[in-house]
């Protein structure tokens, strides 16, 4: 189960296990940045978490990828 330090909302403030990042991971690169419910759901039983935790960590490392991708953190933030 996840832990939370108390100072910060990034990821680091997740305490995950090493085999639960290695999941959310794999999940990321191969089944998609933006799950929805019912593969969140999935993706959280695989790794031992809540749908909240799992759902934060995707928002988390959707904003890092995009950030390094030079995107604007936010999806939808870009205008035509």
């Amino acid at each position: 189960m996840a832990s939370h330090r108390s100072n910060g909302d990034g990821m680091e403030s997740m305490q995950l296990a090493e085999d639960q990042i290695k999941a959310l991971e794999e999940n990321f690169m191969k089944v998609s940045k933006h799950p929805d419910e019912t593969t969140l759901m999935l993706i959280a039983a695989e790794c031992g978490l809540s749908e909240r935790d799992a759902a934060k960590w995707f928002r988390l490392r959707n904003a890092q990828w995009r950030q390094s991708e030079g995107l604007p953190a936010e999806q939808g933030s870009v205008k035509d």
